[in-house]
């Protein structure tokens, strides 16, 4: 559910485009509406699972999310569809702290990463899964994804009866945990990390996810069931690269998968505005995969090993306030470029993030 959110309506994109009569420029904001409340709502959204405990953040948020996201589905120009896109997006604001944080509590030493990895290959199952859905959904009308969403309520009653995980004890004052989180918070070491995650997230928000299937239509004539057929290839590969997480960060250290990682972006950044056809659109793609795998579950168990369980909220919340971020800027910046520069530039602003965050793997993080 951390990732339906987005990921579902891709394919849809191109034909949202037409149907509610908007500019490609304009395209960024039906997601930038649903990561803004993330961005907003991420600090408090780790107090709250440090103080409260994570199920009574999780439910009531799984039910949000499902009831507003399929609510969009009646939505017929694009003020209601934004509207309804920052109520749904108020209910997935929790979803990507809390599965970090649960994974944290649950695992430690290298059992940790190699959780971290499993996750991030269902992640990528369903990042992989879900635009192949909505491209299918997409060909009965932009509004179909919207349906999808639906499946968080059950889910969410599932979590309710279900999930056994440990609940933090919050003893001590609020006071003093504030300052014990940020204490631990900024050191080079996490800030490094965060800086890394806003980096990656842009990347995969501006670029990948809202201009990737514009290009893929207006240059190559791909169908929406095409496109999410891309971003299939692409989570397959990441998939792939998270399940090995565990014996990779074993044999080569986290540093050097993060160094990789950028690099795999930079390729896929230079490779495909230029790529001549379809097919040549794929090696690229499975680059951006293989970062993906590689990037965000590691930086994920780095945080989670530096936190300790009473204030891992917050930090997974801390990172998970920059992920929106970027998630939200990213579409904004990357249509500013694009209105600029055209294609080439929204890519040419991606390979700059990939440049930051090499320079970040070799001269700031530690192992």
């Amino acid at each position: 559910m951390a990732i339906l959110g987005v990921s579902s309506i891709i394919p849809a994109l191109p034909d949202m485009i037409t149907g509610l009569d908007i500019t490609p420029s304009r395209i960024g904001l039906v997601i930038a509406a649903f990561t803004l409340p993330g961005a907003l709502l991420a600090p408090l959204v780790g107090i709250l699972a440090d103080r409260l405990g994570r199920k009574a953040v999780l439910v009531p948020s799984l039910f949000l999310f499902g009831i507003f996201g399929f609510a969009c589905f009646f939505a017929r120009n694009i003020e209601q569809l934004l509207m309804l896109r920052l109520l749904q997006g108020i209910g997935a604001a929790p979803l990507g702290v809390l599965y970090g944080t649960i994974i944290g509590d649950l695992y430690q030493g290298p059992e940790r990463g190699r959780a971290m990895g499993y996750n991030a290959s269902v992640l990528s199952m369903g990042t992989a899964g879900f635009p192949a859905l909505g491209g299918a959904l997409a060909m009965l009308g932009w509004q179909y994804p919207f349906i999808l969403p639906l499946l968080a309520i059950p889910l969410g009653l599932v979590v309710l009866r279900h999930l056994d995980a440990p609940e933090p004890r919050s003893g001590g004052s609020f006071r003093d945990y504030l300052a014990g989180a940020w204490e631990r918070i900024r050191t080079r070491q996490v800030l490094a990390l965060f800086a890394t995650t806003l980096m990656t997230f842009m990347v995969l928000y501006g670029p990948i996810v809202t201009y990737l299937p514009v290009l893929l239509h207006q240059s190559h004539q791909a169908t929406a069931m095409t496109i999410g057929m891309v971003f299939l290839v692409a989570s397959g590969f990441s998939g792939i690269a998270s399940f090995l997480l565990g014996p990779l960060a074993e044999r080569f250290g986290q540093r050097r998968l993060l160094m990789a990682s950028a690099v795999l972006y930079a390729l896929s950044m230079i490779l495909t505005p230029s790529a001549p056809g379809l097919w040549h659109v794929l090696p690229p793609v499975v680059c951006f995969g293989l970062a993906q795998g590689l990037n965000i579950p590691t930086v994920m168990t780095m945080l989670a090993t530096i936190a300790p369980m009473e204030q891992r909220g917050a930090f997974m919340a801390a990172n998970g306030l920059l992920l929106r971020l970027a998630q939200t800027l990213a579409p904004l910046v990357m249509g500013g470029l694009y209105a600029l520069f055209g294609m080439a530039g929204v890519f040419a602003g991606g390979l700059a993030c990939a440049a930051v965050i090499l320079f970040l793997a070799i001269f700031w993080v530690q192992e």
